[in-house]
């Protein structure tokens, strides 16, 4: 499979008061199109320092991250943000949608952010919620759904705009198992019906053997890389 996300040599720091922790460590991945990439580590691994780069929300202090063979850490934050805003969909643990607007309000919302064609976006957001199995509930606001059908929303919302990739940060950590595991059917079915390809952080092993790929991290570092999830072979 072609790669899309390239990291090389990735180090991020951070500071502490007057201390200087480094977050990331020498850091290499390989991201395959078509596939869902689990980033797996304790809280501090550095697992959501990575994803940030990978999603061009931050830059690196040291090394080179491309995407589609462009390296995206020497784009101007003008290039950056189009690159989030038409390429790239975000999902996140607090699901972010707009309380006063309904599923369908927040799909067709998203929708304009993106530039997407005005006389498509009705459409193409009830194509998209009926895909994550909300057609019935497209004029609920968030408060009148379970959080399950929620984070449903916000991947239609991420999906939305027709993105190659899709970055989700722990996004079934506020979830039970039957809903988590719900919300990765949608994913393995993104991945393999519209071969989008996802790169997400978790540590719950329910989880993550569902991944094509896993990436473990520890301290900043990646200690291992596998393909060792049912659908990785």
């Amino acid at each position: 499979m072609e790669s899309i996300i390239q990291a090389r040599n990735i180090n991020r720091f951070f500071k502490s008061g007057s201390e200087r922790i480094h977050a990331l460590k020498n850091v290499h991945v390989n991201i395959k199109a078509g596939t869902l990439t689990i980033l797996k580590g304790r809280s501090g691994s550095g697992k959501t320092t990575l994803m940030n780069l990978l999603g061009a929300l931050d830059r690196p202090d040291q090394g080179e991250i491309f995407f589609q063979n462009q390296d995206i850490t020497k784009f101007a934050e003008s290039k950056r943000d189009d690159l989030r805003r038409r390429q790239m969909g975000f999902v996140f643990q607090s699901v972010a949608l707009i309380p006063l607007m309904s599923a369908y309000e927040n799909v067709e919302f998203g929708l304009r952010v993106a530039g997407y064609e005005p006389q498509k976006r009705r459409a193409r957001a009830e194509e998209c919620l009926a895909f994550v199995g909300l057609q019935k509930r497209m004029g609920h606001r968030t408060h009148e759904m379970s959080g399950g059908e929620q984070q449903r929303v916000a991947i239609a919302r991420a999906i939305a705009h027709r993105p190659e990739v899709i970055f989700a940060d722990e996004p079934t950590a506020q979830l039970d198992t039957l809903m988590g595991l719900q919300v990765m059917k949608v994913f393995r079915d993104l991945v393999e019906k519209e071969r989008l390809t996802i790169v997400m952080t978790s540590h719950d092993p329910n989880i993550i053997e569902l991944a094509d790929t896993i990436y473990e991290l520890q301290d900043g570092q990646i200690m291992n890389e596998s393909e060792s999830g049912i659908y990785g072979g």
